[in-house]
């Protein structure tokens, strides 16, 4: 059989539930939006159902001496990399055949391998959206920020920036998913937003008419910042690079 869901980690969840339900055999798990009509199979549709993912994700707990067996398995998920569903149904079948043992432990699967690369690749993205995010400020009071990351790592970063900038209301738009985190800084909560069409194109290039009547003075000043502490003798070139990719560049107002 092959179950397509909704997109979302709880859809995911849901299709392995209904997989384990039918004790079905299931060859393939496809997002809607990725699949593709088998000439020979017609794929089953699966409802996203949060009362099942949310059992699917107690069982996997219950069944692991490490409670964070969802977090990697969500982490893997939110890469979006291809037959990510389906090597994370190998992980669930393989987690709920045994009860105490951690099977992301078994360094000698290499579909595990797998997962636990694309959650340390995750690890990676997340940690480099804290150090590359740049706000600027716009008339209103909201200070934007534009990312374009490999992986979908917006959900992961919210709690970093919320304790970080409170005080303030902040926008972290991803310009190739179409997508924002919003934080509201008087009720203290983060949610993801949408844009109509006409202020997606306009928030995806950040103009000069957009921004703050200060804000070109920061941005100039943070560049006079970093030209000065500049030591051209002890520049380099490679060792930058493996710390600040160049596709990071277009976002960091030194760089500009």
């Amino acid at each position: 059989m092959i179950f397509t869901y909704d997109g979302t980690f709880a859809g995911l969840l849901s299709a392995i539930f209904e997989a384990f339900r039918l004790r079905a055999e299931v060859v393939d798990i496809v997002a809607e939006d990725r699949y593709q009509q088998q000439l020979f199979s017609a794929a089953t549709p699966v409802t996203t159902d949060e009362v099942r993912a949310r059992r699917v994700a107690a069982g996997l707990k219950d069944r692991s001496e490490n409670g964070k067996i969802v977090e990697l398995l969500r982490h893997a998920f939110l890469t979006e990399q291809p037959e990510v569903e389906r090597l994370i149904y190998y992980f669930v079948q393989r987690q709920m055949a045994v009860h105490g043992l951690d099977v992301s432990k078994d360094a000698g699967d290499q579909r595990i391998r797998q997962l636990l690369r694309l959650k340390q690749q995750m690890a990676r993205e997340v940690h480099r959206m804290h150090a590359f995010v740049r706000f600027q400020q716009t008339p209103d009071g909201l200070y934007a920020a534009l990312v374009n990351p490999d992986f979908n790592c917006l959900p992961l970063i919210g709690d970093h920036f919320a304790a970080r900038y409170p005080a303030m209301e902040w926008l972290i738009y991803d310009t190739g998913r179409h997508y924002g985190l919003h934080w509201d800084s008087e009720r203290k909560r983060a949610e993801f937003i949408t844009l109509e069409a006409n202020q997606d194109g306009r928030l995806r290039s950040l103009s000069a008419d957009m921004l703050d009547a200060a804000e070109g003075d920061y941005q100039e000043l943070w560049q006079t910042y970093f030209r000065a502490v500049d030591i051209p003798e002890r520049k380099n070139l490679k060792l930058h690079l493996q710390h600040v990719p160049k596709r990071y560049w277009k976002y960091l107002t030194e760089k500009t």
